[in-house]
C-alpha cells in the first residue's frame, strides 16, 4: 500500500518569487564571481526590485511540514492515494479543523446527514464517523483507511436505550448495558431481523459491535443525526491508533470536518470489545483499555467467560 500527499501549496504560493530566485541562485553558483554577481542581480530584477535572494529550504519531515491547527482560510489541493487502486483529488480547507465543542455539533450533524465522513474524538482514540445507514458514506470510510470490506465496522449510538433499535438485547440481564455503558467498551450483539441498519453495513454478518462513548460531543452528534454512526479508528488500516489529530494529519483532506479534542489521555488501546451474543457467557475479542473493569461488571451479573 502506498500513500502520497502533496502539501507544497500550503507553504509556497504559486505567485511567490522564491522558486525563481532559487533557480537563478543555483545557476549563478556555476559561474565565476563576476558572472555570479551579475546573474544574481538579474534574478533580483526579474523577481521584483528589492526582494532578497532566498535559498531553497532544507527538506523537513512530513510531521514538521504539516500545517498548524491555528492556520485558517488556506485552501490545500491534495492528490491523495489511499489504496493501491483509489486516488482522489480533494480540496480541503484548514478552517474545517474545528474544536470538538458543543458550538460545532450542528456542523457535524449536517456533515453526517449529508453523507460525509468526519473525524471525531471518543473516550479512547480518534475515529472516523459517518451515517451507518448510508452505503456510500460507509464505503468512503473503507476507501480512506485502505481497509478490506470483510473487516466489520462498529456503530456508535447516543444512549443505551438506542441499542435495541439496532441489535438484540432481550437476553441480557436488566441493568447490564447501563453498567457497562457509556464507557470504553464495544458490545457485540446479534443484529436481529428488526434492526434498522442497512444490510450494506458489514454484509454477511448477523452481529454488530455497538459503542456508547463516555463523551458528550460524539453522543450529541449521534443524537442530532437521529441514526447510528459507523465508527472506526482514524488511521490507515494497520497503522497505530490516533490520540491526537496530528497523528492522522495526512488524512485530514478526506474528511468534511476534523474535530480536535486535544490529546486523548487513555492511550492507543481503543475500547474493550466483548461478545455478549450468548446468554450468560462473554468472550473478550480485544483487551482494549478496560478489560478488567468489563470482566468485573460481567461477573456481578453472573456471566462467565467462554472457554
Amino acid at each position: 500500500m502506498s500513500d502520497t500527499f502533496d502539501y507544497s501549496s500550503l507553504f509556497l504560493s504559486p505567485a511567490s518569487p522564491v522558486p525563481l530566485l532559487v533557480s537563478c541562485a543555483a545557476a549563478a553558483a556555476r559561474g565565476g564571481k563576476k558572472r555570479r554577481a551579475g546573474k544574481m542581480q538579474a534574478c533580483a530584477r526579474a523577481a521584483g526590485e528589492g526582494l532578497p535572494l532566498v535559498r531553497a529550504p532544507a527538506r523537513q519531515p512530513l510531521a514538521q511540514r504539516l500545517p498548524s491547527l491555528h492556520e485558517t482560510n488556506r485552501v490545500v489541493s491534495c492528490s491523495a492515494r489511499v489504496s493501491e487502486n483509489i486516488s482522489h483529488k480533494i480540496e480541503a480547507s484548514m478552517d474545517h479543523i474545528l474544536p470538538a465543542s458543543q458550538d460545532h455539533v450542528v456542523k457535524a450533524i449536517e456533515a453526517i446527514n449529508g453523507g460525509q465522513v468526519i473525524a471525531v474524538p471518543t473516550d479512547t482514540i480518534y475515529g472516523f464517523a459517518c451515517d451507518a445507514c448510508s452505503a456510500e458514506a460507509v464505503n468512503r470510510i473503507y476507501e480512506i483507511k485502505g481497509r478490506i470490506h470483510t473487516r466489520p465496522l462498529a456503530i456508535c449510538v447516543a444512549d443505551v436505550p438506542e441499542i435495541s433499535r439496532f441489535a438484540v438485547v432481550d437476553h441480557l440481564p436488566h441493568g447490564l448495558l447501563h453498567s457497562l455503558l457509556p464507557g470504553p467498551v464495544t458490545v457485540v450483539l446479534k443484529r436481529g431481523e428488526n434492526s434498522i441498519l442497512e444490510r450494506s453495513l458489514n454484509p454477511g454478518l448477523d452481529s454488530i459491535g455497538v459503542r456508547v462513548p463516555k463523551l458528550d460531543f460524539i453522543r450529541s452528534i449521534a443524537r442530532g443525526a437521529g441514526s447510528a454512526l459507523a465508527l472506526t479508528s482514524a488511521n490507515l488500516s494497520g497503522r497505530p491508533s490516533s490520540v491526537s489529530v496530528k497523528d492522522f494529519g495526512y488524512l485530514w483532506p478526506h474528511c468534511s470536518y476534523v474535530f480536535d479534542g486535544g490529546i486523548l489521555p487513555s492511550g492507543r488501546a481503543g475500547s474493550t470489545i466483548v461478545d455478549l451474543i450468548t446468554p450468560g457467557v462473554y468472550r473478550i475479542l480485544r483487551d482494549g483499555s478496560s478489560r478488567e473493569e468489563t470482566m468485573a461488571v460481567l461477573g456481578k451479573f453472573g456471566f462467565v467467560e467462554a472457554s
